[in-house]
């Protein structure tokens, strides 16, 4: 799944998508795609078209939120909560999953938090910093 060839990400989503829905077997990771799919009806239907999934731009500054990033978001934070890593992830993942009732939606609280990590990360040109990331994190519980 890490590559820089965005096109090849974006197959790995739709080809475990086309595989879900026709009953093969899955890897792993195609599994916890096809779960995220499974979560987001939304964006089933551009999975539905390799050639539409695989060429279209998504600008942010014309109020567009790319659907791979979005989804790939909640793979990252799946897998920071099943290895507890950063440390203290998983407890507050169970605190805001205990708020919101919902896991996905503890999940869309958390993102923000990731995305302002890893911006941040990439405009110092730093690793993120693990520290202010369960800081900002915390902060989501106690304000629920």
């Amino acid at each position: 799944m890490f590559s820089s060839d965005r096109d090849q990400l974006r197959r790995q989503y739709v080809l475990a998508w086309r595989k879900h829905q026709n009953g093969e077997t899955l890897t792993p990771l195609e599994a916890a795609i096809a779960q995220v799919v499974a979560e987001h009806p939304e964006y089933q239907p551009l999975l539905a078209s390799e050639n539409r999934a695989l060429g279209r731009e998504y600008l942010p500054e014309q109020g567009e939120s790319n659907p791979f990033l979005h989804m790939g978001m909640h793979l990252a934070l799946r897998e920071q909560v099943g290895t507890n890593r950063p440390k203290g992830i998983r407890a507050v993942y169970e605190a805001l999953c205990r708020v919101t009732r919902d896991p996905l939606e503890a999940e869309h609280l958390m993102m923000d938090c990731l995305a302002e990590s890893l911006w941040q990360a990439q405009r110092d040109g730093t690793t993120p910093d693990e520290r202010a990331y369960l800081k900002r994190l915390r902060k989501l519980v106690k304000h629920r």
